[in-house]
């Protein structure tokens, strides 16, 4: 007689009982302590008889108890969307009383505006009842040549809305509004676009980046998850220090963090709290979002692109198990508010696949909604742990990484342009010292590796994580730098800039040292770890060459021939992050 081993038993990964719903909510009852851990995604891979026999919180029988349900647990028989709410109704036409003027709110906007800064329309309006699901808003903007955009209008709090709006064109704009409150219906207004010094959004090139004006923009990442969840002192350090840093991106939660090392509470929550410390799902706080509004504006002054990460499961409040109506309203209103800022980047999420909740539908209908009510068009990103997202769908508009293998990352840039679309390693460790391998690699390998993905013709980004006794970790909170590799990321920034076209494209290398530039004209050769004290290189005779060696760790170029052709050989100093650049001859 055979038996059939149980889905889940003591075995089982806790990756795997947390990805079905069903298993998830037996340890939710039984071991709350467990779900509810800042250090829960650090154990993700140990067994779940290790997991619990550790944990000290659980009594013998509880232990039992989670493992007896979750035996009963049937292969496939778990629902994802069994449990999910209907979508809300549409707002009611009877929102305002009968005989309500059409159109006869009062309106506020400035006669004019520059390309490609903002423009807002302020509305003074109805506040009873609940105007953030009882009231829809939208604006149809009609510019010169055809130009045409359709925006949400929000609800900003004390009986204020708001419409944004980024122009791309110069010229006579108008705009007319569309709502199911009369008041708010139908009204219309005319503005001047002029000319201004705005680039404009970034735009993918090929495989790279410009803004919209055609300047070229090289992202030079880093992470600092929940900085704009600290409170102002320390808000304001971070400030100081991306002012002196070669950043210009960073990547940042919108929801706050909960996890090792962000223990702290923060003072502005997204939505409203209810009276038992709990949160209104349905009622915004403008406070909240005015305050990161203020920090995307303060990025824009350092010329810092802020890629907004829109969803992450490092939560204790539970903004990652919101329900799917709540979930899309929060969508909505995100975009509604930022869509008409100009260095905004969308990333659905950081490690989609940590929210065990979410489904592939989930992911792909809150990416319409994005695309739909974004008239500016933003840069539009999902970002993995371990499952990697189908980056061909046609909303991605680049690929966002983090590492798939504990040390080859960077490397695997050259299979990761399959997709067509620029290259960006958001995440491929951390200069640091703490106990996850993500976040203890030294300055030098930081270093490496973006070099390494760099002529490989993508882009790899920065983080750091260096224990701190205030648990001030730059990664998450912000504060001060400490590392070693962010002025070596810029002296790498102007080797790419001193590049044809300002960008690093791959060319044929040989098999031990990848190479990117302009075959015949300008090639940079990067040999990483390795140290040779010389190399023989073979090119056309025809072709004469200038030849530079970097040393991009201590970020100088030395010219060492002028006028070399055909097979020729050039000393290198014998130690590793060296580089060899090929300039032709004038």
């Amino acid at each position: 007689m055979t038996t059939t081993e149980p889905t889940f038993g003591a075995r089982t990964a806790l990756w795997d009982v947390l990805r079905d719903p069903s298993a998830a909510d037996v340890l939710r009852r039984h071991a709350p302590s467990i779900v509810g851990s800042t250090l829960l995604h650090t154990f993700h891979s140990q067994p779940l008889g290790l997991v619990l026999d550790t944990e000290e919180e659980l009594s013998t029988a509880d232990r039992e108890a989670v493992l007896a349900e979750l035996a009963q647990i049937a292969p496939g028989s778990t629902d994802r969307t069994a449990n999910q709410t209907p979508a809300p109704s549409a707002p009611s036409a009877q929102y305002e009383p009968a005989g309500t003027a059409v159109g006869s709110a009062e309106t506020t906007h400035a006669p004019s505006v520059g390309r490609w800064e903002r423009f807002e329309v302020v509305i003074a309006g109805p506040a009873h009842g609940n105007p953030f699901t009882d009231v829809e808003l939208t604006a149809r903007f009609l510019g010169p040549d055809g130009a045409a955009a359709e925006v949400l209008g929000f609800y900003d709090g004390d009986g204020r809305y708001r419409i944004r709006f980024l122009p791309p064109v110069e010229g006579t704009w108008r705009f007319e509004t569309a709502s199911n409150a009369a008041s708010l219906d139908r009204l219309a207004g005319q503005f001047e676009v002029t000319a201004s010094t705005s680039r404009g959004p970034v735009r993918v090139d090929g495989m790279h980046f410009r803004y919209a004006d055609g300047t070229r923009y090289l992202p030079i990442g880093t992470t600092a998850y929940a900085w704009t969840h600290q409170g102002d002192d320390l808000e304001e350090r971070t400030l100081r220090t991306l002012g002196s840093a070669p950043f210009t991106k960073i990547r940042m939660c919108v929801f706050p963090k909960s996890y090792t090392f962000n223990s702290n509470e923060p003072e502005r929550f997204p939505f409203t709290r209810d009276s038992d410390g709990g949160f209104l799902l349905d009622r915004f706080d403008p406070a909240y979002w005015a305050h990161l509004e203020q920090r995307i504006d303060e990025l824009d002054s350092l010329g810092i692109e802020a890629d907004l990460i829109l969803f992450h499961a490092y939560d204790r409040w539970g903004f990652s198990r919101m329900d799917p109506a709540s979930d899309d309203r929060y969508v909505r209103y995100a975009t509604a508010r930022l869509s008409a800022f100009r260095n905004v980047w969308w990333s659905m999420a950081n490690e989609f696949d940590l929210l065990f909740d979410k489904t592939e539908a989930d992911w792909e209908r809150w990416a319409g909604i994005v695309q739909r009510w974004d008239a500016t068009d933003h840069l539009r990103s999902i970002h993995n742990c371990r499952v990697v997202y189908d980056q061909g769908r046609p909303w991605i508009t680049h690929v966002s990484m983090q590492r798939t293998d504990a040390y080859k990352t960077a490397e695997m840039t050259t299979e990761w342009r399959r997709w067509q679309k620029p290259v960006v390693v958001d995440e491929c460790a951390y200069e640091g010292n703490i106990d996850q391998g993500w976040g203890n690699i030294s300055g030098e390998e930081m270093v490496r590796r973006c070099w390494e993905g760099a002529v490989r013709g993508g882009y790899v980004g920065h983080g750091e994580t260096y224990v701190d006794p205030d648990e001030v970790l730059w990664w998450a909170k912000g504060g001060d730098l400490h590392g070693t590799s962010p002025e070596r990321m810029a002296f790498l920034a102007r080797i790419t800039e001193e590049a044809p076209g300002g960008v690093l494209e791959p060319v044929a290398g040989d098999w031990d040292a990848p190479a990117a530039g302009v075959v015949g004209e300008h090639v940079l050769y990067y040999f990483g770890f390795s140290q040779p004290t010389f190399r023989r290189f073979f090119h056309d005779p025809s072709t004469t060459w200038d030849v530079d060696v970097i040393d991009t760790w201590n970020t100088t170029v030395e010219t060492v021939a002028r006028g070399v052709s055909g097979r020729f050989v050039v000393d290198l100093p014998g130690r590793p992050y060296i580089a060899v650049r090929l300039r032709r001859a004038a």
